[in-house]
């Protein structure tokens, strides 16, 4: 994922600088341009940093659990490779850790959204993209992943809700690949 930006003020040149990594493209859109939504990346530092302690943690855990897993059991075969046991397990693992821990730390306190937050956050954003790419597994595994996880379950559609209806439009491709895997996993099973 990159972005393409260009001086965003009169008086800045033209000139064009990329921005790769998704956080980081977040944190630019968010203090960029003027009228964003305090509660996206506050201001106030106490609580940037905590939104910023819940993005450095996700690389590590949730996104590496959720991606490999997803590489492992579902991009594999349509990459014409075969699936990977025991990364999937390993993945799974990790991935049931982060959710767990999402529950326990990040939505313990009271508010609907991560650090007891009452509106959602550029870490929300995050975490439930990086969730969303479960969509692609076959609904047994969603369900074994997700299904216990109420808290998350409910945190989810928190966020989906709040950001309606661009969420939905932001996940057209994911929606459409999971469409087109379920249709393969069919036809394998009817061969």
């Amino acid at each position: 994922m990159g972005l393409k930006i260009y001086g965003h003020r009169m008086s800045q040149p033209a000139r064009a600088v990329y921005i790769f990594c998704n956080h980081a493209i977040l944190r630019y859109l968010a203090c960029a341009f003027p009228g964003v939504p305090d509660h996206w990346y506050p201001i106030d530092l106490h609580k940037r940093a905590k939104i910023e302690s819940v993005l450095d943690w996700h690389h590590l855990n949730l996104r590496h659990g959720a991606l490999r897993l997803v590489q492992a059991v579902a991009l594999a075969p349509k990459l014409g490779r075969p699936p990977n046991p025991q990364v999937a397990a390993e993945a799974e693992k990790l991935l049931c850790e982060s959710l767990e821990k999402i529950e326990t730390v990040w939505l313990k306190e009271s508010g609907p959204f991560l650090l007891g937050n009452s509106e959602p956050s550029i870490a929300d954003l995050s975490l439930v993209c990086e969730i969303m790419q479960l969509e692609v597994l076959d609904e047994k595994d969603i369900d074994r992943i997700l299904g216990p996880r109420k808290i998350v379950q409910q945190w989810m559609e928190d966020t989906k809700n709040a950001t309606k209806p661009h969420f939905e439009e932001i996940h057209g491709l994911l929606y459409e690949t999971k469409a087109e895997l379920q249709k393969q996993r069919l036809g394998a099973n009817n061969a």
